[in-house]
């Protein structure tokens, strides 16, 4: 299996909701961009919530988030995965988050982007790393992998938890 690195964080000081998912997939370390998989909804969910629309510039893209307060980052570090599915993660070991909340003190929110991005959090971070009091949500996933659930259900329980 190949070793693979998540990506910088992304996110100002303001930021006050940090979504978390577990490491980017093939398609997205190719283009070294968070969500690059056509078929992921992450993008389209965030056009719909706050503007950050798939057709738009990927730094653009960004700059929406971070206007918004939301940052955005990947549990874990580096990971051993053969493909993009997250059944596929072994050997993880998670990002520093006791640094990442430091520099972002607003944060009172996370929200995890699936159930293994929760899972590696859990396991890899919390008890394990000093973190301030923070609220957790689990969310659907936005991948195509998970396609069990109906955009709009995605998208309603995303807008529940990302609501001001």
């Amino acid at each position: 299996m190949t070793q693979i690195h998540s990506f910088a964080p992304v996110g100002n000081a303001q930021a006050r909701v940090l979504i978390l998912g577990s490491m980017p997939g093939k398609k997205s370390l190719q283009q070294n961009q968070y969500y690059a998989h056509p078929s992921n909804a992450f993008w389209k969910i965030m056009g719909d919530l706050i503007g950050a629309h798939p057709l738009l510039p990927y730094q653009e893209r960004l700059a929406v988030l971070k206007i918004s307060g939301i940052a955005l980052w990947d549990v874990l570090a580096t990971c051993e995965r053969a493909s993009s599915l997250d059944a596929h993660i072994r050997q993880e070991s998670a990002n520093d988050f006791a640094a990442f909340f430091a520099r972002h003190a607003h944060i009172t929110q996370v929200c995890f982007n699936g159930a293994k991005a929760e899972q590696s959090f859990r396991k890899c971070v919390l008890g394990k790393q000093a973190l301030p009091p923070l609220t957790f949500h689990s969310l659907p996933s936005t991948s195509p992998a998970h396609a069990g659930m109906r955009y709009a259900e995605k998208l309603k329980a995303w807008r529940a938890a990302l609501k001001p």
